[in-house]
């Protein structure tokens, strides 16, 4: 009925009353319909929805010629009204959000070993898909639609993580349970520039005789730690990684073992004490 308006002058003054109209009869509309309703309309009418506001738009052009503060309180009214059911739709359309997790070629055979141990807690406990792209060799963890909680989502990618760069399972499964861990990962280069056989001795004063050395730190500061050629990753709480890091940034300074032991166990004294 829009072509009928435009040939005649006294057709214009008619075009205010249908704005009006339409202005009472369009916040009525979102107020009374259910949430639920507002999706399938969406959906449904995406072609009339595109061709509503575009008749809008030329009417509202028209009427600006005569009328000048008016209009554009309706304008705004207008875009308001066409925004929030955008918005919901968006708002629905990002609650199953997927994290990736891309596994290098190393650790695809623990991963296939330790399958069963990775996803269970992940179905079970925290309610969600997962699954390995065997194309892109990523971990992919889904969320469910119904729920809007992204925190179970972010346990399942670090655990995974934890799990990729190659802590225990049991050790990684901290971070499903525990809310205060945290994954740290750093290069001996970051600390140091070291090369060749320089390099080697502070990867040898870190780990020490069959991993003495590691295991002291760990059992020391309660984190736990991997060290994967140059590179040393660090899982457990923030101010437990924070004495970890410097003591692992001591050996590769060039430290000898024996002073870190004594320089952790007295933090370990002095926390006991604050204890």
């Amino acid at each position: 009925g829009y072509n009928k308006m435009n040939p005649t002058e006294p057709g214009m003054n008619d075009l205010p009353i249908e704005i009006a109209d339409d202005d009472d009869d369009m916040p009525g509309l979102i107020e009374t319909d259910s949430s639920k309703a507002l999706p399938s309309l969406i959906e449904q009418n995406l072609p009339t929805n595109k061709e509503g506001p575009v008749e809008f738009t030329q009417v509202e052009r028209r009427k600006r010629k005569s009328d000048g503060r008016k209009n554009d309180a309706n304008d705004v009214e207008m875009e308001e009204e066409s925004v929030e059911p955008i918005s919901e739709k968006r708002s629905r359309g990002t609650k199953a959000e997927i994290r990736k997790i891309p596994v290098p070629p190393h650790r695809y055979s623990p991963l296939k070993d330790n399958w069963v141990k990775i996803f269970t807690p992940i179905v079970k406990q925290l309610h969600l898909q997962i699954r390995f792209n065997l194309k892109s060799r990523n971990v992919e963890i889904r969320n469910s639609p119904d729920s809007d909680d992204l925190t179970n989502l972010q346990k399942a990618a670090d655990f995974v993580r934890a799990f990729v760069l190659g802590f225990d399972v049991d050790d990684a499964m901290a971070l499903i349970r525990l809310d205060h861990l945290f994954l740290e990962s750093f290069e001996i280069n970051d600390v140091k520039p070291l090369k060749g056989d320089h390099l080697s001795r502070a990867i040898g004063r870190i780990a020490g005789k069959d991993g003495r050395t590691k295991f002291t730190i760990e059992n020391i500061t309660k984190t736990r730690i991997v060290l994967a050629d140059s590179k040393i990753h660090l899982l457990g709480a923030y101010q437990n990684i924070k004495i970890a890091r410097n003591a692992i940034s001591s050996l590769i300074m060039g430290s000898p073992p024996s002073k870190v032991y004594g320089n952790l166990r007295n933090l370990a004294s002095r926390a006991s004490e604050r204890l």
